[in-house]
């Protein structure tokens, strides 16, 4: 294993939090966005966005990493930004301009409690990456001083 394969991982993984904790903040941004998309002449509100990651290492990747005697390197991919489908949250307010005849106007599907619950675990994964490559560097620089 190359000294900097634990780098090369951490790495992808810290980016793939930050794009989770940017999306989240777009989720949050548009909690309110009754006017987000123009669909067949009527506007639709913000649809919540989540972002699916996937790890690296696929079976046949690392059979033929395995095969060709080359070590398995690893990470966490974003694989997509997808919206979600659950349906959007009918509020009562008819004096609301997007407010159909009886008087709902249908909200995004934001939930902010569920969006700051996933901030905070974007934001503890973020860190326990952090954590792990401060550590690592620290062990890299360890061996160098016993070659001294």
């Amino acid at each position: 294993m190359n000294a900097f394969n634990s780098f090369n991982i951490t790495s992808s993984a810290l980016s793939a939090q930050r794009l989770r904790m940017d999306v989240i903040s777009s989720n949050m941004a548009n909690a309110d966005t009754t006017r987000a998309e123009l669909v067949n002449g009527e506007w639709q509100p913000y649809r919540r966005k989540m972002v699916v990651l996937e790890s690296e290492n696929s079976f046949s990747g690392l059979l033929n990493r395995a095969m060709n005697n080359k070590s398995a390197d690893g990470g966490v991919a974003v694989t997509n930004v997808v919206d979600d489908q659950t349906p959007f949250n009918l509020v009562y307010d008819p004096s609301h301009p997007d407010a159909n005849e009886q008087g709902y106007v249908e909200m995004p599907n934001v939930d902010p409690l569920r969006e700051m619950v996933d901030l905070i675990s974007a934001t503890r994964s973020y860190e326990a990456n952090v954590t792990v490559l401060n550590a690592t560097k620290a062990m890299m620089m360890k061996a160098l001083e016993i070659g001294k």
